[in-house]
């Protein structure tokens, strides 16, 4: 059994923060991109007590700097810097976790209200013109544009979408890729959002085409579609509302359909979500492991295809980043300095998370009973 030297448990904190970023390459006040910059010396005693919380809250309290803040991120995932970090943040998140539901239809539109109504103007400063916001597919994509309209034509090959069809969108953001897929492959499109500002964005997006939207959770949903597709909104349901998820999915399927989760992955299965992300981000959120994902749908489909994607959305966040960064400046009287400071930090330890493959994407293609033969190569 190993022990952790006396001389190491009394060091000062600055040393022991000092240490840890030398052992992920980052240096303090160095002048490289990735090293760090304090700003005041609170900053070490602030990340030994409080975790990956004290580390974003510092950052958005201007505590420190970085010129590149993804890629020192990035080390200091990859070199396990937040395994050393205080987890009390964590354990009691995973505690209220383990206590409630903190995904139940009451709690559903909570998230659309903090995150996804925070302000049109800054999703269009940042996305591309369709407003998709999700993960893009730069296989053949030189462009934002591009990845997300290569991203909506892979669902729409995987799904076999063909002209009549109905197809239900559980959650359609601002309603651009329902707008795609029903103009450009003539279905009719069913969609639902928790955000009153999405809802709104998408009764414009319905114009002229077969697209009806509603304000609604997908567990109040009821019909029967050819093809059910979820592009990013998994991420909300909750490990303990995964099995009626699914089972609402597989009652509204037609029995020769099929359905396409969009998701979020986790290289292992965590506690909680993330204190930071929690609190300021995507409150009640949680992100699957791939074993608790096939876990929840084994016994309900068949799985056609699981395709895996992860460094598409580290390209994806940095087009974000780069959008918002342009834009700021005629955002940020509206916003405030620690508005944008949160949402770099957020864009950027994202961006990280993706590249050190602690997050993954994947596409999972499933089937009620399975299809004869199986499918074509669709990508």
């Amino acid at each position: 059994m190993s022990t952790v030297p006396l001389t190491r448990l009394l060091a000062p904190a600055d040393q022991m923060v000092r240490q840890w970023l030398r052992d992920a390459g980052i240096e303090i006040n160095g002048g490289r991109p990735w090293d760090l910059e304090v700003h005041h010396p609170r900053l070490y005693g602030r990340i030994l007590r409080g975790g990956s919380l004290a580390v974003g809250e510092s950052y958005m309290d201007g505590d420190w700097d970085a010129t590149r803040l993804d890629q020192l991120l990035y080390r200091a995932l990859r070199s396990q810097i937040d395994t050393r970090l205080s987890r009390i943040p964590e354990h009691w998140l995973a505690l209220k976790s383990w206590l409630m539901n903190r995904q139940t239809v009451s709690r559903a539109f909570h998230v659309g209200q903090v995150h996804y109504d925070v302000g049109d103007d800054v999703y269009q400063a940042m996305l591309d013109p369709r407003l998709i916001y999700t993960c893009g597919y730069w296989a053949k994509a030189g462009t934002l544009a591009e990845a997300q309209e290569a991203k909506l034509d892979l669902v729409a090959r995987k799904l076999g979408l063909q002209p009549g069809m109905r197809v239900l969108d559980i959650g359609c953001g601002w309603g651009g890729a329902g707008r795609y897929l029903a103009q450009r492959y003539g279905v009719s499109i069913t969609g639902i959002t928790i955000s009153q500002h999405q809802l709104e964005c998408c009764h414009q997006q319905a114009q002229g085409v077969d697209f009806d939207v509603r304000l609604q959770d997908y567990r109040a949903l009821n019909g029967q579609f050819d093809r059910i597709y979820s592009l990013g909104m998994f991420e909300h349901v909750g490990v303990s509302n995964y099995g009626q998820y699914f089972d609402v999915v597989r009652r509204l399927l037609a029995p020769d359909g099929l359905f396409l989760l969009h998701t979020i992955g986790a290289r292992c299965p965590r506690a909680s979500n993330d204190p930071w992300i929690e609190r300021y981000i995507f409150p009640n959120s949680y992100v699957p492991s791939r074993a608790q994902l096939a876990a929840a749908f084994e016994t309900r489909f068949v799985v056609e295809d699981w395709h895996a994607f992860g460094p598409d959305y580290d390209r994806t966040l940095m087009a974000w980043l780069a959008n918002f960064e342009r834009a700021w400046p005629a955002l940020a009287a509206r916003y405030g300095e620690r508005f944008g400071r949160m949402w770099r930090y957020w864009l950027s330890a994202s961006a990280a998370s993706f590249r050190a493959r602690e997050l993954d994407l994947w596409q999972v293609l499933l089937s009620p009973n399975g299809v004869p033969g199986g499918l074509s190569e669709q990508r």
